[in-house]
């Protein structure tokens, strides 16, 4: 069975460096015993940035995926050479940290948005220039209102912070889980829920700003009708 990778941003969003050990390197990408990298998942973007060996090399990390097992794969960018990479290969791996702090802005935000909106959500998209939501209502949305509620949420400068629960309790508050499309990871006896004081509560492993203030000055850009059941949301930074 394959050691599940330490996942440290799970516990503290804001690392943006860690020490780690290589255990292997192939061409499922290269695997770490810890790490700061998120990967590609929740409707969440994986992290890139670089891996630094001892000797000063860098390696240019392009995404970040699942693999089996608990493991997270740094994919290294096209035609990066890994010569030399072997298991125990001790490295400091530092992420994008402008690129994955756009996606703590815009996942925080996104909370907000469904806080504002009580409708299920069916699909959600989070990148570094802009996040979506999809959501599952017949009913017309207003632009201005929802870009107006989010600025009084972010001003608001609400503390945002999380814990976890077991599954058992979770399935005791099905009410916790807003989305249609993307359930809370099971099977290790817990799961992570996101806090947004006074405003959201649910289950969520991405990452997150500590305080909606940090958030910034964030519009709706756009609002489609994607099916006769479906509205989807799109997020801007205003600047």
């Amino acid at each position: 069975m394959n050691e599940p990778t330490q996942d440290l941003f799970r516990e503290d969003a804001q690392l943006r460096e860690c020490g780690a050990t290589l255990l292997r390197a192939d061409e499922r990408g290269l695997l770490l015993d810890r790490t700061v990298f998120y990967p590609l998942g929740g409707g969440q973007a994986g992290d890139a940035g670089w891996l630094r060996l001892a000797d000063g090399r860098e390696i240019a990390i392009a995404d970040t995926r699942k693999g089996e097992g608990g493991e997270i794969l740094h994919i290294p960018a096209p035609d990066t050479v890994l010569d030399g990479l072997v298991p125990g290969l001790a490295l400091t791996a530092h992420i994008d940290w402008a690129r994955r702090h756009a996606h703590m802005r815009f996942h925080t935000a996104i909370h907000l948005l469904c806080a504002l909106v009580p409708h299920p959500v069916d699909g959600c998209s989070i990148t570094a220039g802009y996040a979506r939501l999809d959501f599952h209502t017949t009913e017309p949305l207003d632009k201005e209102a929802l870009t107006a509620g989010l600025a009084r949420l972010v001003a608001g400068a609400h503390a945002v912070s999380h814990s976890w629960i077991s599954d058992e309790q979770l399935d005791a508050n099905p009410g916790l889980v807003r989305s249609m499309s993307v359930q809370p990871p099971r099977g290790t006896g817990r799961v992570r829920v996101l806090k947004i004081e006074g405003v959201d509560l649910q289950p969520c492993g991405g990452t997150h700003v500590a305080n909606t203030a940090e958030i910034g000055p964030v519009i709706v850009t756009k609002i489609e009708k994607k099916s006769a059941k479906t509205r989807r949301v799109v997020l801007g930074f205003a600047s």
